[in-house]
């Protein structure tokens, strides 16, 4: 009887997903594997959030796989050694797995495909799981990939992309495969109280309540920091447990506006997966180099500290950042926002930044951590590298009467909103009333610095 093993990575779920559907088209047992893989763990990848997240996504996993007769094998150690081991113990012949961008995960599929070969073993790799259109697809005529998102949307929209598949009904799983216990959430130290739930189940309720109450306002709305009115679907689409691609076809099925800029914004994140593809040193060394000398020494430090702990006395750059602390996620324009700041208004570097949020975000990950704190840095691939986001026009803009402020910085909540974004100003008993700091810096000094060290901007 031929066995198969399946190697899920970023795809955590049942519904549309590639590389299941071939290996249950095929053998008549199969083998659903996770491995807590050591190399990720040594280089610092993981953090607390992630971790609780994960948990919930593998228990809801092998949940599912239960209900339909098999289960979910966990291993924890190398990859490779571990996958070479539940081949033999299940006498398997082929693996499948989706295809990663990052330099580790080419890696990590050219040592998994030798050791597999030398067993005799078939490796199988699929696009499209984890990204709508797969790296490399669309490309200009005289480079490996776009450098700019406007003409790669205008390719990534002309695109065909694969039907959507339906989950499993049934997955055998073969007897004499052992897994370690699943991970806890509860197990885990450290995660921030407001986390929220994962699991491809808790995604599908969301992905159901969104396409019904939330993405006809989407235009309008994804950039009111109060109403909170995005998706928040950037969790579930890092662990795969929705699919790219089913998100697509079904927002297209919508139709308006919402839908619209919705659909362009799954197209930034595959757009950044084509730049690491190509370019996978742009994790850590500069896209496109702007000769920057970031601060550093005991002031920067020191502004990095408040930035970290939401004290930097612009409250719009505060409230985000305790978000952040909270939640383990961070409205968008609160990361434009708070990333400007730190790289631009304290000219701090922003692998400083990208790294505490990596240590953060439920969602953080190489490609769309590091390239959008690039983007804002002016390093990446922003025609306009040098805008800088002012945080007191950004907050009149997109928190009008500082209601998100004042969830976040309850400090400020006292004030009205012709004061919320400026305390400051506040002078006297008023200002004596409440404990929050004066800004680490005059926004006109942080601008002056910045356009000096970018030879005048």
């Amino acid at each position: 009887m031929n066995v198969s093993v399946v190697l899920f990575t970023s795809d955590l779920r049942l519904n549309d997903h590639p590389p299941l559907r071939a290996a249950l088209d095929g053998p008549a047992e199969v083998v659903p594997l996770f491995v807590r893989d050591a190399a990720i763990d040594a280089a610092g990848f993981t953090a607390s959030n992630r971790l609780a997240f994960l948990a919930d996504c593998l228990a809801d996993l092998d949940a599912q796989l239960r209900e339909r007769g098999g289960r979910l094998v966990v291993r924890s150690g190398d990859v490779v050694d571990q996958v070479c081991k539940v081949v033999a113990e299940a006498e398997a012949d082929e693996v499948h797995m989706a295809a990663g961008v990052s330099g580790y995960a080419h890696r990590r599929e050219e040592r998994l495909r030798a050791a597999l070969e030398a067993e005799g073993c078939r490796l199988h790799v699929h696009d499209t799981v984890i990204t709508a259109v797969a790296p490399g697809t669309v490309t200009p005529v005289s480079a490996d990939h776009f450098s700019v998102f406007t003409p790669y949307f205008r390719r990534w929209s002309q695109q065909h992309l694969r039907d959507v598949l339906g989950a499993p009904r049934q997955v055998r799983v073969p007897e004499g495969v052992r897994s370690e216990p699943l991970p806890s959430r509860d197990a885990t130290p450290g995660t921030s109280e407001g986390l929220a739930t994962g699991g491809e189940t808790e995604a599908r309720k969301r992905l159901a309540s969104w396409l019904r109450d939330g993405i006809a306002g989407y235009e309008d709305r994804h950039d009111d920091l109060a109403g909170d009115a995005t998706s928040r679907f950037s969790p579930h689409l890092h662990f795969g447990t929705l699919s790219p691609v089913e998100l697509v076809h079904r927002a297209r099925r919508a139709g308006g506006p919402g839908s619209e800029a919705f659909v362009r914004q799954l197209a930034w994140r595959d757009f950044h997966h084509q730049v690491l593809a190509a370019r996978p040193d742009a994790a850590t060394a500069d896209y496109r180099p702007r000769n920057d000398r970031w601060r550093s020494g005991a002031s920067a430090e020191r502004d990095v500290t408040a930035w970290k702990e939401g004290r930097t006395g612009y409250p719009l750059v505060d409230a985000a950042m305790r978000q952040l602390r909270h939640e383990g996620w961070m409205h968008n324009r609160g990361r434009l926002l708070t990333a400007s700041f730190l790289t631009k208004t304290l000219y701090v570097d922003w692998r400083v930044g990208a790294r505490h949020f990596l240590d953060l975000l439920v969602d953080g990950d190489l490609v769309n951590n590091q390239l959008n704190w690039q983007w804002v840095a002016g390093t990446g691939t922003d025609t306009r590298p040098n805008r800088v986001l002012n945080p007191v026009i950004q907050a009149k803009r997109y928190d009008p009467d500082g209601s998100y402020v004042r969830r976040w910085v309850p400090e400020l909540a006292g004030l009205d909103a012709s004061a919320v974004h400026e305390p400051w100003k506040l002078a006297g008993p008023e200002r004596a009333a409440f404990d929050y700091p004066g800004p680490v810096v005059e926004l006109s000094e942080g601008l002056a610095r910045f356009k000096q060290a970018r030879g005048g901007g």
